[in-house]
């Protein structure tokens, strides 16, 4: 069956993040926007996706928790987990390595930590977007000792795709997908890769639309989560 995903959105805990992407701004979005599973993938921090699976699973929009890491290299990795407990496990495994730089707000943005009413409950001091002291290959091996998937994000497109920022793909590198940026050129080999195109949406405007689908046996997030690792 065709399951509609979004798999890269952020939400107001990142510092990019329109204030707006509120859990339930999020999974009302999606719904209407009639996405069977999305994966909220924020800046080194998976601080929101407790209240966005309570949000998702009130409008009944599967939710797989993900976090969008920034390597010590700069590139960025999407790392997918099976539950939201893993997910906030890891994103506490790699807090000691977030350098100790505070936000600053009214240049980054705020980095609100919400509650499941759309509640800002706190605001995270160290600046999400900072690269962490762990090289792609160390934040790999810890993702998948975690039993998550680790996908590198828009390869093709900005200063963080891995493709820019190393000039090249890895062919050792032991990550289970690559997410693509559709309509801009790649230069990299990607027979017999699994393929993700999302929307990277920092606002609610730019959540995907029903056009990027897998297709799985169910639409659930467990489903997805076999899927991108191969399973």
């Amino acid at each position: 069956m065709r399951v509609y995903v979004d798999l890269h959105l952020h939400s107001c805990l990142s510092p990019c993040g329109d204030e707006l992407m509120t859990p339930n701004n999020i999974a009302g979005m999606s719904m209407l926007k009639q996405l069977d599973v999305i994966a909220v993938a924020d800046h080194n921090s998976a601080r929101n996706l407790p209240a966005v699976a309570e949000a998702c699973r009130v409008v009944g929009v599967g939710l797989l928790p993900a976090m969008e890491l920034t390597t010590a290299e700069e590139v960025h990795l999407l790392a997918y987990f099976p539950d939201v407990d893993s997910a906030c496990a890891f994103s506490q495994e790699i807090y000691p390595f977030l350098p100790a730089v505070d936000n600053r707000p009214a240049l980054f943005g705020p980095q609100q930590v919400m509650n499941d009413q759309d509640e800002e409950i706190a605001s995270e001091p160290r600046l999400l977007i900072s690269a962490l002291n762990l090289t792609i290959d160390e934040l790999v091996n810890r993702i998948h000792a975690r039993g998550g998937a680790a996908v590198p994000a828009h390869i093709n497109r900005g200063s963080n795709g891995l493709l820019n920022a190393l000039g090249f793909l890895p062919p050792d590198l032991p990550v289970d997908a690559l997410e693509t940026t559709r309509g801009m050129p790649c230069a990299a080999n990607l027979s017999g890769r699994r393929l993700l195109h999302s929307s990277d949406a920092h606002d609610l405007g730019n959540i995907s639309e029903r056009d990027f689908f897998l297709e799985l046996e169910e639409a659930t997030p467990e489903a997805v989560f076999r899927w991108i690792r191969g399973l």
